[in-house]
């Protein structure tokens, strides 16, 4: 066989070249549409003044109102007390979740499986500000909203993430476990749960740290915490108390973010 007749390489199928060209051109086409759309519906004339407008709230902003500090606290704990009762509520039924949606704990891979993952998908695609509006306007406003709402959002975070560690863990484990006589209740506590705790302690502090950040805006839809106070201040326009309030969340999810990376070294 000589050079001549051997076909020449290509690094893409003429079917993967079409597919491509026909992919960048549906990119191309739907940046002009949204373009397009976006134009349509714009003021252009705001967008202009933005820059100034941004300047003139930002020189009422300086300097922060600080004498409004106390204020703030009752806040603040509110906030954490959301945060941090919501996250273990969250826990408390992401843990069975997981364990019915890990594909090697579930009793049944047809049909009890496909439900923990529904649950999953259906907490994790509702924001926690969705989930707060809905339970002020079915329980009224206050702390309790805030905290089922966090607990809400938190399920389906902590519980994908530990069904996947179930599934990641040392089948040998297991099976030396259950070849001693072991129930099921028993190979969960002395082979599955000892391998995965770290994870487990590392997810619901990873969580927690994200429930403070989320728990600061809740008040927005009358959920507690520090949003009632800044939604307040910015009814009022009182741009020094809203800078304020934005000192206090910054440190506060400063402080959740170094104690969130303190425990997960010390546990993972």
């Amino acid at each position: 066989m000589t050079s001549s007749s051997i076909p020449a390489w290509h690094y893409r199928t003429p079917k993967q070249t079409l597919l491509r060209w026909l992919g960048w051109f549906s990119l191309v086409a739907l940046t002009v549409f949204s373009w397009q759309l976006m134009n349509e519906n714009t003021i252009w004339a705001f967008v202009s003044d933005a820059p100034d407008q941004a300047a003139d709230i930002g020189e009422r902003m300086f300097p922060p109102a600080w004498g409004y500090t106390g204020q703030l606290w009752e806040p603040l704990w509110d906030t954490i007390n959301i945060a941090t009762l919501g996250t273990l509520l969250g826990v408390l039924f992401a843990v069975p979740v997981a364990f019915l949606a890990a594909s090697n704990t579930t009793p049944s891979t047809r049909f009890v499986r496909p439900l923990a993952l529904l649950i999953i998908v259906a907490s994790r695609s509702i924001n926690s500000l969705i989930w707060a509006l809905l339970l002020v306007a079915i329980i009224g406003p206050g702390l309790l909203s805030g905290i089922i709402a966090i607990g809400l959002r938190s399920i389906g975070f902590v519980a994908k993430l530990l069904y996947e560690a179930i599934e990641e863990i040392d089948t040998s484990q297991v099976e030396a476990v259950r070849a001693t006589g072991a129930s099921g209740a028993q190979v969960i506590d002395y082979a599955i749960v000892p391998q995965i705790l770290p994870a487990f302690w590392g997810i619901s502090v990873f969580r927690w740290d994200i429930n403070i950040r989320e728990s600061t805006i809740l008040g927005l839809v009358g959920a507690g915490g520090l949003g009632i106070q800044l939604n307040a201040s910015l009814a009022t326009l009182a741009w020094n108390q809203v800078a304020m309030i934005f000192v206090v969340i910054l440190f506060t999810v400063v402080v959740s973010e170094w104690v969130s990376a303190k425990v997960r070294q010390a546990v993972i």
